[in-house]
């Protein structure tokens, strides 16, 4: 009975955020999550690391000791705790500290380089502070809702990436870099997201022609994904001023008067009215 309270609540103050204790947590977690990004970055510039490498090794080690605690607390806590582990964020948590106990097992000056790729993964920290954020949550809920349209999007995009290259490797040719499809196809879509790094040009004046229709066709085009987007953003915004989203799992949609989670079973927070 005591370790059961026990743990419900150390689930309060790691996954609930409307107590004062949770929102302190989220808050010193934030500010973990911050210092160790900027250390990494700081560690990849020579000069700091030739100066201050073991000071940053040793601090490394301690923000992955409070993250490896942090885990841990958070499946020992948890009501599900396989749901946690295998849910984006508890993949998440676990990148973010995997890496400096793998660079423990990479021995010998010659696979330094790949230590220093292993440790880049610590970056995944950074995806940690999505949790805490719900305009972050609304932003991904809303690009999952709209995949199929972006899917839909970027296959007319490649269609017509295809034909313009196709065309301009039969008017252009290799003697003026549109050496293969591919490479042609690769010049389209830098002038239709109008990048345009001016390593390939036409040259002849049916394939000036068939670029002036490609960047046209750019400009079109180019505003479909914003719009689709933003129609996204917003409706998942009235939803989240209509709805309650449960604190462990993110869900939303439950009505006003349910006390558990429709998906994951916890107790809900308690109703704004």
């Amino acid at each position: 009975m005591v370790a059961e309270t026990y743990r419900k609540k150390i689930y309060r103050i790691i996954f609930g955020t409307d107590t004062p204790a949770g929102q302190y947590f989220d808050i010193a977690l934030i500010y973990l999550i911050l210092l160790s990004v900027v250390a990494i970055i700081l560690d990849s510039i020579e000069s700091v690391n030739s100066e201050y490498g073991l000071w940053l090794f040793r601090l490394e080690w301690l923000f992955t000791v409070l993250f490896s605690v942090e885990y841990l607390m958070r499946i020992y806590s948890s009501p599900k705790p396989l749901h946690y582990i295998f849910s984006f964020y508890g993949i998440v948590d676990l990148l973010s500290i995997v890496p400096t106990y793998l660079a423990l097992f990479v021995p010998g000056a010659s696979y330094w380089l790949v230590v220093r790729l292993l440790r880049v993964l610590r970056v995944f920290r950074v995806l940690k502070l999505v949790r805490y954020l719900s305009e972050a949550n609304i932003l991904l809920r809303a690009m999952y809702a709209a995949r199929r349209k972006v899917l839909v999007f970027f296959t007319v995009v490649l269609v017509l990436s295809v034909i313009f290259g196709s065309l301009m490797f039969l008017v252009e040719g290799p003697e003026h870099g549109f050496t293969s499809i591919p490479r042609s196809i690769y010049w389209t879509i830098v002038t239709i997201t109008t990048v345009g790094y001016g390593d390939i040009t036409p040259q002849t004046v049916i394939g000036q022609i068939i670029a002036t229709m490609a960047m046209l066709t750019g400009y079109s085009i180019i505003a479909i994904p914003t719009g689709i987007f933003t129609a996204e953003i917003a409706r998942e915004m009235n939803v989240e001023s209509n709805t309650r989203r449960c604190n462990v799992c993110e869900r939303i949609g439950h009505h006003r008067e349910a006390e558990f989670c429709y998906h994951c079973g916890v107790t809900l927070p308690a109703s704004a009215v």
